[in-house]
């Protein structure tokens, strides 16, 4: 089987753990205010490390997988805000190649972004009436914590699939 196809496999599995196993371990006070998307941690990890437009790709696509199982109030915020937000992800990493202190912070603007992007559309939409503030400090902050952690955990085995696939494919297959 392919390496792509099993790490796309993989974003599946992560979709299906986020939405039945995540919500067990997650404290019964904090299961409103926390909501990890690991999915769009490893649709960064594309973004960065492989493809711009594969993070565009696989964010609309699993963004409109959230939209239509978890979030069903707009369909389209989601697909939206990891799409915008996997392609400019992948945007500094054109250059060049990023350490580890560079990822992670891109992975957190990156997250911050998606945030957001999603409380801007619902406010937008007049689905939340809170102050940006108030969302920044009981939802954005800990899933930037989560989501942190994660991205840290699985940085090095995650980087070293997608240098195998990026180093597998010709150079004009990359741009």
């Amino acid at each position: 089987m392919n390496r792509k196809s099993v790490l796309i496999l993989l974003l599946f599995v992560l979709f299906i753990i986020e939405g039945t196993i995540i919500p067990w371990l997650i404290p019964y006070s904090w299961q409103t205010r926390l909501f990890p998307h690991l999915v769009f941690v490893v649709i960064m990890y594309f973004s960065i490390f492989e493809n711009r437009y594969t993070g565009l790709v696989l964010g609309i696509i699993f963004g409109l997988l959230h939209d239509i199982v978890f979030y069903g109030a707009i369909i389209g915020s989601y697909s939206f805000a990891m799409g915008f937000t996997g392609y400019l992800v992948g945007v500094p990493s054109r250059s060049r190649p990023m350490p580890l202190p560079m990822v992670l912070i891109v992975i957190i603007l990156g997250s911050l972004l998606l945030d957001s992007t999603l409380f801007g559309i619902y406010s937008l939409f007049e689905l939340t009436h809170q102050p940006y503030s108030w969302a920044f400090v009981n939802h954005i902050i800990p899933n930037l914590f989560v989501q942190f952690v994660f991205a840290l955990a699985i940085y090095v085995p995650l980087r070293r699939q997608l240098e195998i696939i990026t180093k597998r494919r010709s150079p004009e297959q990359k741009s």
